[in-house]
């Protein structure tokens, strides 16, 4: 293995077991999560009252 980036990151090209999901939809997924964490809060004390 070539010594250039002092081993920081490697890439493994073998298949491991798990969900395949894309770097974008993991975006998308985590903004849906702050949204719903900031916003969740007021909204159900809207309507609770």
């Amino acid at each position: 293995m070539p010594a250039t980036g002092a081993g920081l990151i490697r890439f493994f090209e073998e298949d491991t077991p798990g969900i395949k999901i894309g770097p974008y939809a993991v975006m998308i997924f985590a903004a849906i999560l702050i949204i719903v964490v900031l916003a969740g809060p007021p909204l159900i004390k809207l309507f609770t009252t």
